[in-house]
């Protein structure tokens, strides 16, 4: 079982404001699982992390500091009459360190601390340039005193690891102890924190101390080096949780007295283990005769193909944790609930004025009004009494007393009065908690396709990290040796490959990462190693041309000998051939090689098929009954898709139903979809229309 639910890594600083821009030397957090977040200064970063832990209420929350939480054995007695790190160290450099965004005392505070002390030091590194500060050298080698060690044990085990007793230059991490104790006194007091490894951690939030630097060799080499640090530990110290691995960790640092141990330290094997990139489990491939049709089917109806293609795949993509701001067009892989309630308290629905409603009754109601007033982001601290009222804008938290609000455009207000005319309904204008989410609730099921709208929710439930399915990589293949790329020179024998623009972009419309494989022409061999290379890049091969019987239809040669082919007829126009093969256990969905037969297959079967192997839900566009601006006989035998657009009269037709007429498809905004069976459609009779929309384009 997981000592704890969420895992945090700070880098902290010790210098001054570093403006908006996110940058190096600054304060970085991330918590695992999400994106690092830019803090600008300490005030800023105290008041995100009081944020944050106040959300994890109810969470068990491991909060990891990249700096000393203590000094050398015998400085906390010296300063205060103890040798205790919490009760000592830490609030007596609370009491006594001044910061603000631009400014703070801590070379002052060293220099005065070094002047109670014998000789020069321990404390250096003046970090300002043209202003000499008492008693604290420039330089180490001025240093005389020698009362304490000028490292701590931990720190002779960490190769590489600097004093706390430096101030400034590269590496230096003093000002960081200065500056950051008594912030994390402060939010230990607030929240009960228990710190290691001080105290036994069995409370809600644990303080750890980190030191990124210990395995520097394994982060990733991101563009602002502390975010990728505090990333990559936050990430390790959730892993070590869940595998087990974190308690042995925290083991290692038990007897280090008043000095305190840096996480890994004596246990780098294990933090070693857990920043290497983890292999998550991947569903197990498809059945090599996953395709295979029953014996004696010839041509195979759409709605039994549909069934057969739905059974036969299943996902085929892992899962990870992304960001709620990266999440649009993820599939949900696991039920995701709310962290807190939309809204988290009652509130205001309108610009007016609050009162207790059981103070008022019918006819003209006079109120003697509060000093001061509730806003959204600013709320009234103290209660409303009985009978009075406060002025209240929209989006306010309801202060005590407060279940009621009238609209300020129905009031007369003075100074010290506010008079409406009653009775006003109970809780008018005004919101309840949780009427919108209640906590605990869930909010999308698994196999979900996020959209922008559901960020939306996402971020006002507190849910910053949701479990997405990985992007299924969708390879696409041109084949033939009559295509060329469309910034060539081609004789009329020759075609320029339009299928393989128009599927990589399907693909990403349809929330897939699309995988250029390029064009092959018909070389068995050349054929053969571009799929080998699909097969490793590629979760599903889309390919175009070549899936006949014909001399020159390598493609289904190749996947008949090597690949399993089963060669769909589907009794549909455009269309008809399908061929459907495993490469190495890769699904390949063989496409006609006329661009609107492809288009067509591609929208009714390859994108349902996809977005299961995805994780989602084998999807059936939503069609509508219009009615008919055209004319048409239809003969039985096939399901027929004509390119269509809505115009003033019901919906049109392209002039030509030719499959190679790609100018219908940018004509057309549509499918009108005709049934199997003969049809003869007059104007103004219902048919089915299928917007491209609802294929997701």
């Amino acid at each position: 079982m997981s000592l704890f639910d969420t895992h945090i890594a700070v880098d902290w600083s010790g210098g001054n404001d570093r403006g908006t821009k996110p940058k190096a030397d600054a304060i970085w957090v991330c918590v695992a699982g999400e994106e690092p977040v830019y803090l600008r200064n300490r005030q800023v970063a105290e008041d995100w992390l009081a944020a944050r832990l106040a959300a994890e209420v109810g969470n068990r929350v491991c909060v990891g500091f990249d700096f000393p939480f203590g000094y050398p054995s015998g400085f906390a007695k010296h300063l205060t009459g103890v040798e205790d790190a919490l009760g000592g160290l830490w609030e007596w450099l609370e009491a006594r360190v001044q910061d603000a965004p631009n400014a703070n005392n801590r070379f002052d505070l060293a220099g005065a601390i070094n002047a109670g002390l014998d000789g020069v030091g321990p404390f250096w590194g003046n970090g300002r340039p043209n202003h000499d500060v008492d008693h604290l050298p420039r330089k180490g080698l001025a240093r005389t005193n020698a009362q304490f060690a000028e490292k701590r044990a931990v720190e002779h085990l960490a190769k590489g690891s600097f004093s706390c007793w430096q101030l400034s230059g590269a590496g230096s991490v003093g000002s960081q102890v200065i500056m950051g104790l008594p912030v994390l006194a402060r939010l230990r007091r607030k929240f009960g924190a228990k710190v290691w490894p001080f105290e036994a951690l069995d409370s809600g939030v644990a303080f750890v101390e980190i030191w990124p630097s210990l395995l520097a060799k394994s982060f990733p080499g991101d563009a602002i080096k502390d975010a990728g640090q505090v990333r990559a530990v936050a990430n390790a110290m959730a892993v070590m949780d869940a595998n087990g691995t974190l308690g042995q960790a925290l083991a290692a640092g038990e007897g280090s007295g008043a000095e305190g141990w840096i996480l890994g330290v004596g246990a780098e094997q294990i933090l070693e283990d857990a920043m290497r990139p983890q292999e998550l489990p991947r569903p197990p491939k498809m059945r090599d005769d996953c395709f295979a049709l029953p014996a004696g089917v010839d041509w195979t109806p759409v709605d039994e193909a549909l069934a057969r293609l739905e059974a036969a795949v299943s996902r085929v993509v892992g899962v990870e944790q992304v960001a709620h701001m990266q999440a649009v067009g993820r599939v949900v892989a696991e039920p995701v609930v709310a962290r807190r309630s939309n809204p988290p308290a009652p509130n205001s629905a309108v610009d007016g004025y609050g009162f207790a409603h059981d103070a008022t009754g019918e006819g003209d109601q006079v109120l003697p009004l509060l000093a001061g007033r509730a806003a959204a982001g600013a709320a009234y601290e103290d209660a409303v009494p009985r009978g009075a009222a406060l002025r209240i804008l929209t989006g306010a938290v309801l202060p005590e007393g407060v279940d009621t609000v009238v609209l300020e455009e129905d009031c007369s207000v003075t100074d010290t009065h506010v008079a409406f005319r009653g009775p006003v309904r109970p809780r008018a204008n005004t919101r309840k908690a949780g009427e919108d989410v209640v906590a605990g609730g869930q909010v999308f099921d698994s196999g979900h396709v996020l959209r922008a709208q559901d960020a939306a929710l996402l971020a006002a439930l507190g849910v910053d990290s949701v479990p997405v399915f990985e992007r299924l990589r969708v390879g696409v293949l041109s084949t033939g040796d009559e295509l060329v790329e469309p910034a060539q020179d081609a004789p009329p024998d020759r075609t320029y490959d339009a299928n393989r623009p128009m599927l990589l972009q399907m693909a990403t419309a349809w929330g897939f990462e699309a995988v250029d494989l390029g064009h092959v022409g018909d070389d068995r061999a050349a054929l053969k190693a571009l799929l080998d290379e699909g097969a490793a890049r590629c979760d599903v091969i889309l390919t175009s041309g070549g899936a006949s019987a014909g001399d020159e239809d390598h493609v289904s040669a190749l996947l008949r000998e090597q690949g399993n082919l089963q060669a769909w007829r589907i009794a549909l126009k455009p269309g008809r051939p399908l061929a459907l093969a495993l490469w190495q256990g890769v699904p390949v969905f063989g496409l006609p090689g006329n661009p609107v037969a492809a288009f067509v297959c591609a929208l009714v079967f390859a994108r349902p098929a996809c977005l299961k192997l995805a994780g989602a839900a084998f999807a059936e566009p939503q069609a509508f009954m219009v009615p008919a601006a055209f004319e048409k006989r239809k003969k039985p035998g096939r399901r027929e898709y004509l390119r269509a657009r809505m115009g003033p009269d019901g919906v049109e037709v392209f002039a030509s139903e030719g499959s190679g007429r790609i100018s219908g498809l940018s004509w057309s905004d549509g499918l009108v979809e005709l049934p199997d069976g003969a049809a003869e459609i007059g104007r103004g009779d219902p048919v089915r229309y299928l917007p491209y929309g609802s294929f997701g384009l």
